[in-house]
């Protein structure tokens, strides 16, 4: 991955697991081992996909924590994180 890449995963993630309830932080399940992380450019723009993936935790394959399916982010080269796609399940 290239510098600008790395800092938009970097600011989706840090922005995702902020958004986590206090009483989750020391749970694998809603932590950064337990996301799985795509980053994609396009006219330089850098486009972020956060899945949650509780299997890299031990949880068995397929599982599925609520109905969060994953969250799609715009991020500038510089790391600014400028939308959300509004999907909400």
């Amino acid at each position: 991955m290239d510098g600008p890449a790395v800092l938009a995963a970097h600011a989706v993630m840090q922005r995702v697991l902020s958004g986590y309830p206090k009483q989750y932080a020391k749970s694998c399940a809603f932590s950064a081992k337990g996301l799985e992380v795509i980053v994609g450019e396009e006219r330089g723009m850098y486009f972020v996909r956060i899945q949650r993936r509780p299997d890299k935790c031990g949880w068995a394959p397929g599982t599925v924590l609520g109905f969060d399916e994953f969250e799609l982010y715009a991020v500038s080269p510089e790391g600014k994180v400028l939308a959300r796609y509004p999907y909400h399940p």
